[in-house]
């Protein structure tokens, strides 16, 4: 059956290689009410080398899937009215994110700088990031 509120997830999965051992990866997903699928949006450091954007989106079923044979954890979840309050406040934030097109491993900004932002802009999300998440804190 589906689940028909709005739904904000983050997830974090062990960083891809030997960067696994201490770090993570993390990702934003959004569900609007009604909606089918999740919209997805993560920062890839491997896109800026291929003269893409760092930041993607893509729509799917499951936002938790795994990264590089890691399997994700959720760290946060909302949903229903307040979900649906705050989704297009994450939108704006997430159009004015200003290093879209950028990528460092550290000290940032990379992959957990994006969700950190984010929340810094929305902070009625109370998001606590995840203590592995290296590069959260280049933003504040």
């Amino acid at each position: 059956m589906l689940h028909t509120d709005a739904v904000i997830e983050f997830y974090a999965a062990d960083a891809y290689s030997w960067r696994g051992w201490f770090a993570v990866h993390s990702w934003i997903a959004i569900k609007e009410k009604e909606a089918t699928e999740y919209t997805v949006y993560e920062v890839v450091g491997w896109r800026t080398r291929h003269g893409q954007p760092a930041l993607r989106q893509y729509n799917t079923i499951s936002p938790d899937r795994y990264w590089y044979g890691a399997k994700p954890e959720k760290f946060y979840h909302l949903t229903g009215e307040k979900a649906e309050t705050l989704i297009p406040q994450m939108r704006e934030a997430i159009a004015q994110y200003p290093w879209a097109n950028e990528y460092t491993l550290f000290p940032g900004p990379n992959s957990n700088t994006f969700p950190a932002w984010v929340a810094k802009q929305v902070p009625d999300l109370q998001l606590q990031m995840p203590f592995r998440a290296i590069g959260s804190g280049y933003a504040n």
